[in-house]
């Protein structure tokens, strides 16, 4: 599968004709619509492209809203201090001014070329005649799961969501409005439903196609678009389904899960596939991005740990995942890197060094993630990638470190949910105590709301920086009937209180003032269940794209 995001994406060079044309010889050295999809082979270059989709191989398309959602929870800041937030700081800090935001009108535009390319693919590969029926309906089914996918990303962010369904020309798509939420959702479930019945099963893959969607990743997913919509008895029964397939398990080692060397391992279920090329973009970015200012490959430290997450772990007696999640300023080692003298010796070629060290009683053989610079002194673990495992080039679109999409962890913690919600506790307990015992933590033995909110914890200790957390709070309900994000974001919020509290908040992040301590205090449950449709949606429809509410 790494080997297939070499080739371009073949629809950026398709030149969609009709037998109407005045001319009647094609244009040579190019592709169209009519004359395509010809072989199985060509329609394994397209669907090439339908996977590539996913982040469009820049760091910019997708890359910015999944650490935007990370931004907008508890677990993190926007974290770089040092250059302009415009990009993050009007929805991260929840001022209502999001609606012209960049990242959002990116993702959006991008999601939408995803979901153009899966039309095509499923329109015209449904059309072809191909020898190979199997092969022919696995295609189709591999472009359900990612519009499917690509769809369910849209409505988790946007709400509800015009929907197309079909390749359509400019001027059919004239007067679109959005689908309800239930709508788009429906939609979604029929697309991973087919897709999970044309799948093969991981173990039916050849390993020169690991990586490609499979029946497991698209009952995964399914699992939870119902958990979304509380639809509990169709979660527990559809994630059963996975855990009975016997495809999937949790590795060993929690340190492995987000490991370069353990890239599709038995615990995925669907991951973003990347490699290295010196020339090509065919690596992810995010190892970049959320890097340290200062050390060894300076990073751009957009997005960062809070330590209010950080407390979570200490609270929990989470040594483990906390070591493997987070890298902290003045730290001794860092989880699986062999070479920490090298970030040693950064440390101490910076100019503040001893001030450093004398005014917070650092070991003088630390790590620095200068104060100054970085909003908590902490970045991800998850994404950090050792020296010695380092491509020649060190930048962004170059690390060949894969993103984990859906895992079987947090396939076992859905289930757990569904059957506490179901009132089946002692199922839900099993299945939590199993991702609890990876990291030698005690088994649960709660029932009811208690089981509920330990089963909640858990999705943050063992899911942080995997683009849940947001979506977990705005869908839970908390003790006194509101969304779990109303309680801890808003003037009175509990995460607000904690960053602002002199009893609780954290050092370096309080002394850094270049992001505001009270981030969250302006969510207004009323607007920001869900991001704004981005204003040249709505500008370039003629208003038949509606705002959500709140927004101007």
């Amino acid at each position: 599968m790494k080997q297939i995001l070499a080739i371009l994406t073949l629809i950026a060079s398709l030149t969609f004709t009709s037998c109407e044309d005045f001319l009647t010889e094609e244009v040579r050295g190019q592709q169209n619509l009519d004359t395509y999809f010809q072989s199985v082979e060509e329609a394994e270059s397209f669907i090439t492209g339908c996977y590539q989709a996913i982040t469009f191989g820049g760091w910019w398309n997708i890359n910015t809203v999944w650490l935007l959602s990370e931004m907008c929870s508890d677990d993190g800041w926007m974290g770089n201090t040092t250059q302009s937030q415009s990009d993050y700081i009007s929805l991260a800090h929840y001022q209502g001014t999001g609606q012209s935001n960049g990242a959002i009108s990116n993702f959006w535009q991008y999601r939408y070329k995803g979901i153009l390319r899966c039309n095509v693919a499923v329109e015209r590969i449904s059309q072809s005649e191909f020898s190979d029926e199997d092969m022919k309906n696995r295609l189709i089914g591999e472009a359900r799961f990612l519009r499917g996918y690509f769809y369910f990303e849209l409505v988790r962010n946007f709400g509800g969501v015009p929907l197309v369904t079909s390749f359509l020309l400019p001027e059919e798509i004239q007067g679109i409005t959005r689908a309800s939420a239930e709508d788009v959702y429906k939609f979604i479930e029929d697309d991973l439903k087919a897709a999970a019945d044309a799948l093969p099963k991981r173990s039916e893959y050849a390993a020169t196609d690991m990586g490609r969607a499979t029946s497991g990743a698209a009952l995964g997913l399914l699992g939870k678009v119902y958990l979304y919509q509380e639809k509990w008895q169709e979660a527990h029964d559809v994630l059963e389904t996975v855990i009975d397939s016997k495809e999937y398990e949790l590795l060993d080692n929690f340190g492995d899960v987000w490991s370069v060397d353990h890239n599709n391992s038995k615990e995925s279920l669907f991951e973003v596939q990347y490699m290295y090329d010196g020339t090509y973009s065919l690596g992810g970015s995010l190892t970049i991005i959320t890097g340290a200012r200062n050390g060894p490959g300076d990073g751009w430290s957009w997005g960062q740990p809070t330590a209010n997450l950080e407390q979570a772990y200490i609270d929990a007696g989470d040594t483990e995942r906390l070591r493997w999640t987070i890298i902290k300023t003045g730290c001794t080692e860092i989880a699986g890197e062999d070479n920490f003298d090298k970030f040693i010796e950064n440390s101490k070629d910076m100019a503040n060094y001893k001030t450093y060290i004398e005014k917070y009683g650092w070991d003088p053989d630390c790590y620095i993630i200068d104060p100054a610079q970085h909003k908590s002194a902490r970045i991800v673990r998850k994404y950090f990638v050792p020296i010695e495992k380092r491509p020649e080039v060190y930048n962004t679109d170059k690390i060949p470190l894969d993103h984990r999409i859906l895992r079987y962890a947090d396939v076992l913690l859905m289930y757990a949910e569904a059957c506490n919600e179901l009132g089946d506790d002692a199922t839900a307990r099993k299945y939590l105590n199993e991702v609890r015992n990876r990291v030698n933590l005690e088994d649960v033995k709660s029932s009811g709301n208690d089981l509920r909110k330990d089963i909640r914890l858990e999705r943050r200790l063992e899911l942080a920086w995997e683009q849940n957390r947001l979506y977990d709070i705005r869908r839970w309900t908390d003790d006194n009937g509101k969304k779990v994000i109303s309680n801890l974001l808003g003037t009175n919020g509990t995460f607000v209180k904690y960053n602002t509290d002199a009893a609780t908040r954290d050092l370096y992040e309080w002394e850094n003032q270049g992001e505001a301590s009270n981030k969250g205090a302006g969510f207004d449950e009323n607007r920001d269940m869900v991001f704004p449709i981005p204003l040249y949606e709505i500008t370039m429809s003629n208003g038949s794209i509606v705002q959500n509410p709140g927004w101007n």
